[in-house]
């Protein structure tokens, strides 16, 4: 006859002190995934809510605006308009003035920066004596106010003592009236933005350049390549995607341009000169909303120079694809 198992003691009761440890041992490990998950939210949480505060509330109210009659004395009082300021604008010449400025203001500006950013560039990265100094030297424009800038050059364009109409003379040309004839006062206002922003580009050029492998440029010496082939054929198509960026970044910069053709016109500085030769669209925006009291109207710049950056965008994006697609990205 088979002797009957004996009874399995019971499983012993926890104690209040481990009952304690199992469920702060709970709480820890729904807090570290609650970390886990909720850190990184946080931590961008910051840039966020400061976005929305300071960029996309004041966008959305200024696209309310714009539908409006507002006068900025009494800006609570507001009368709607559709799409009336948008018309208004579309049919204004002041405004197809400005736009033509900005664009010719623009390309005046960014294609000789540019170039010259990157010839300079190409400079600075061969090994030449005292390069950290041209490095720096090289930003000195871009670390110089608006202000003071402005104020040299409009010295040097002075009509009638100025720097640039001696040496004119001194070279049989005409003097120029800087200020007055539409061409030279754009052109000015250009010299200006390529000063200021040639240094800062080079910079940018001179960062791509230096991650470009030197044994491409060490196997194209050995084929016999010079070194202009060796630009052209190696660090500009590497460089593409930094060029493609530094072209919307002056695009998107010559749109908003402000300081320099609000300085340069002295006192008819808002309005772009007597004839509204060298006058911006942000400056135009500018004249409506202050000067004029119209808020809405410049509310309607607003929106529309995002419009036109918002196509710009549009643009880069196309032909980066299409450079992706040509190297079989």
């Amino acid at each position: 006859m088979a002797t009957p198992a004996p009874p399995r003691p019971a499983p012993p009761r926890p104690t209040p002190t481990v009952t304690r440890a199992v469920a702060r041992a709970g709480w820890r490990s729904r807090l570290y995934r609650l970390d886990l998950k909720a850190a990184p939210y946080a931590f961008v949480a910051p840039f966020f809510l400061c976005f929305a505060a300071f960029g996309l509330v004041p966008l959305i109210w200024t696209g309310w605006l714009s539908l409006h009659q507002v006068d900025l004395l009494t800006p609570d009082t507001m009368e709607w308009r559709g799409l009336g300021n948008y018309t208004r604008l579309w049919q204004s010449e002041q405004f197809w003035t400005a736009l033509r400025n900005t664009f010719t203001i623009g390309v005046l500006s960014t294609v000789p920066q540019l170039l010259m950013a990157l010839g300079l560039a190409h400079l600075l990265n061969y090994r030449l004596r005292g390069r950290g100094f041209l490095r720096v030297a090289v930003l000195a424009p871009y670390a110089t106010s608006i202000a003071a800038a402005t104020l040299v050059f409009v010295q040097l364009f002075n009509p009638d003592y100025g720097m640039v109409n001696w040496v004119l003379s001194a070279l049989g040309f005409d003097r120029t009236d800087w200020f007055a004839d539409t061409w030279a006062s754009q052109t000015a206002i250009a010299t200006i933005v390529t000063w200021r922003w040639t240094g800062y580009n080079a910079l940018i050029y001179l960062a791509a350049m230096q991650a470009v492998p030197k044994d491409l440029y060490e196997a194209a010496a050995l084929d016999g390549a010079s070194r202009w082939q060796q630009f052209t054929r190696i660090t500009i198509p590497s460089i593409r995607p930094t060029i493609l960026f530094t072209v919307i970044v002056s695009t998107i910069g010559a749109t908003q341009l402000f300081g320099e053709p609000m300085l340069f016109g002295g006192g008819v500085g808002v309005s772009g000169g007597s004839a509204h030769q060298f006058q911006t669209l942000s400056l135009y925006l500018y004249e409506l909303g202050w000067p004029n009291r119209q808020l809405g109207r410049a509310s309607a710049v607003a929106w529309t120079m995002l419009l036109i950056l918002l196509l710009v965008g549009a643009v880069q994006l196309l032909i980066a694809r299409r450079n992706r697609s040509k190297l079989g990205g």
